[in-house]
């Protein structure tokens, strides 16, 4: 029998470094490999790699995440492939929806994964799924999303790991994007007017959950702050950092996300002292650009669609030239 993925779990409440090898780095700049921009362009290059279909790239997490990273898997192939020698674990100390310690581990990109998430819902969800798979799995089988159903449930208390992972799942399938910060609402009409239950498939569910549960001895779970991590990042550890906050007075984080404070400056210090390779991500507000300059690493702009077709892009930093 494989051992069980390294998880804790306490009840909520009713409120509700030994260092790694240094990578050699180029000569400090804010851009990717690419040539330099002309006067008056955006200094820092779009990735040379192209826009994905993320209907192209696999879905491994069962959880809807604002903010979710599907369409950053291409690059975070490429990135983990150009790591010599192969990287053997992988930490994320902003996990949310996991897509890409996910993705890591199944691809065998790395050997394993350590997922960190301070968000006491979305932490027991990973709790229930790699503790208790087959009977989250059964639960997830057995529920009838009606407004109802899934108006008792938000109001109960759970008493184990497992109803709170499973009520954190029935809650993020059934708000509108995902959202599990107070105040969300639920899908109203959804998709073909199927309402709530247009973001509840049970079989596809279950079978992501079922894979989750065979990797789950190659995944580390902790309910922590991964700025915390930071300070004392394991020896031989790659960083994958997406923290779920906005930079540069924007306030989409304080409705996404229920902690969405972070020093940004310190998190860019931090990783500046680390001996890791890392990869971090960010909107391309002044203030993350100024911070990209001011510690020498490098950046590409990665361009797609939000989820309302508008073209937006972020910012894939690096101490390295990676793309």
């Amino acid at each position: 029998m494989r051992p069980a993925a390294r998880t804790s779990w306490s009840a909520p409440t009713s409120s509700s470094r030994s260092r790694s090898r240094r990578v050699r780095t180029s000569p400090p700049a804010s851009g990717g490999t690419g040539p330099a921009a002309p006067a008056g362009a955006d200094p820092i290059p779009v990735s040379p790699i192209p826009a994905v279909n993320v209907a192209s790239v696999p879905q491994r997490s069962p959880l809807r995440y604002p903010g979710g990273k599907t369409w950053l898997i291409p690059h975070i192939r490429h990135w983990l492939k150009g790591i010599e020698p192969r990287p053997k674990l992988l930490v994320e100390p902003f996990a949310g929806g996991g897509i890409v310690s996910l993705t890591a581990v199944m691809e065998g990109l790395v050997d394993r994964c350590l997922m960190v998430e301070l968000d006491r819902d979305v932490a027991a969800f990973w709790h229930a799924a790699l503790r208790h798979g087959p009977e989250l799995c059964e639960m997830v089988q057995h529920f009838q999303p009606t407004r109802e159903a899934v108006d008792a449930l938000s109001r109960q208390a759970p008493a184990t790991a497992l109803e709170h992972g499973f009520r954190t799942l029935v809650l993020n399938r059934t708000r509108r994007g995902g959202i599990l910060a107070p105040g969300a609402s639920l899908i109203r009409s959804g998709e073909c007017g199927m309402g709530l239950a247009s973001r509840w498939y049970p079989g596809t569910l279950v079978r992501r959950l079922l894979t989750i549960a065979d990797y789950a001895h190659r995944i580390e779970f902790n309910e922590s702050d991964g700025m915390a991590l930071l300070e004392a990042t394991p020896a031989g550890a790659v960083l994958f950092v997406d923290p779920p906050y906005s930079a540069g007075g924007k306030r989409a984080g304080q409705r996404l996300y229920l902690h969405n404070q972070l020093d940004h400056a310190r998190l860019f210090a931090l990783l500046a002292d680390t001996a890791a390779d890392f990869l971090l991500t960010y909107d391309g507000s002044d203030e993350i650009r100024k911070l990209v300059r001011k510690h020498g690493f490098r950046a590409v702009r990665i361009e797609m669609r939000n989820t309302h077709h508008a073209r937006i892009s972020e910012l894939a930093i690096s101490r390295r030239p990676v793309f």
